[in-house]
């Protein structure tokens, strides 16, 4: 346990979300990413994990070698999707035997060409089953959650969406984390709305540093995040890709200096594996060694 220690000291906590490659090249380009922005002192690095196998066993190979080759705590993703308990099981085991501190526990999204989320005969319906065995069976494990500031997209409406939420957190987790936005606002509402259910611990914000417009614009369908339509105005001034970065670095650092102004107990950055916005975003608030 212990993951909501790094979101309840005197300066924010800071993780950064990775995915595993699949190649090898692509390996090492991530280690470069890390080397980079291991320098602002991160409190620990996320990777996330492919159902069904697909990318499970390289998950572990990369948050061990990040581990390994930088002395820096890691968590797992883990879902539901296309797992029994007992495999499940298995991989926490394995993670744990590899040097994997904490899970972030999920429900999953369904597979590719499903339009819903389908349970395994012998596996779990929701991440709160599944932050329930972590935290009967797997103690010393911390465990992150995820949530929404816009609703979760299957959530009927928004009192459902924070009920569900509610269950993962009295099952035991740690730390919720969110899925990412753009409009802070949304995030306020929701810690606000969190706060009045009885939940009391750390709610970290998940940024996105934009760098191009129609990948964020294809994100952001995917995940029904909102894009303000000045940003996007601004994105789509000019189709060079320095200009797109610097638009999307200079909106990112905006977000986070507000979200810091307001209380956030630390942000937790997906980084897409690449370290230049995010380290651009850190230089205006994080030292580095």
């Amino acid at each position: 346990m212990g993951l909501g220690k790094y979101f309840r000291g005197k300066k924010p906590g800071l993780s950064f979300e990775l995915y595993p490659p699949k190649t090898d090249e692509g390996v090492e380009l991530l280690l470069v990413a890390v080397e980079e922005l291991i320098r602002y002192s991160p409190d620990f690095f996320t990777c996330t994990y492919g159902a069904g196998g697909s990318t499970r066993d390289r998950t572990l190979q990369i948050l061990s070698e990040v581990k390994s080759r930088f002395n820096v705590p890691v968590a797992s993703h883990l879902t539901c999707v296309g797992s029994t308990v007992d495999q499940l099981r298995g991989y926490l085991e394995t993670a744990i035997a590899q040097g994997t501190e904490h899970i972030v526990a999920l429900r999953g999204d369904p597979p590719k060409g499903q339009d819903e989320f389908t349970q395994t005969e012998g596996g779990f319906r929701y991440a709160n089953d599944l932050v329930a065995l972590i935290r009967s069976e797997f103690p010393q494990l911390g465990i992150a959650v995820a949530g929404y500031p816009e609703v979760h997209q299957e959530a009927p409406n928004a009192e459902v969406d924070l009920v569900n939420l509610k269950r993962k957190v009295d099952a035991g987790a740690e730390v919720i984390v969110t899925q990412l936005f753009y409009f802070n606002d949304d995030f306020f509402r929701f810690r606000d709305r969190c706060v009045a259910s009885g939940i009391s611990i750390p709610i970290v914000p998940g940024i996105l540093p934009v760098t191009n417009l129609s990948q964020i614009q294809r994100i952001a369908l995917l995940c029904k995040a909102k894009l303000p339509e000045s940003f996007v105005a601004r994105l789509g001034e000019k189709p060079e890709p320095e200009w797109q970065f610097s638009a999307g670095v200079e909106f990112a650092q905006q977000q986070v200096a507000e979200l810091l102004k307001n209380g956030v107990p630390g942000v937790h950055f997906y980084v897409l594996n690449k370290s230049q916005a995010t380290a651009e975003v850190l230089k205006s608030h994080w030292a580095h060694s």
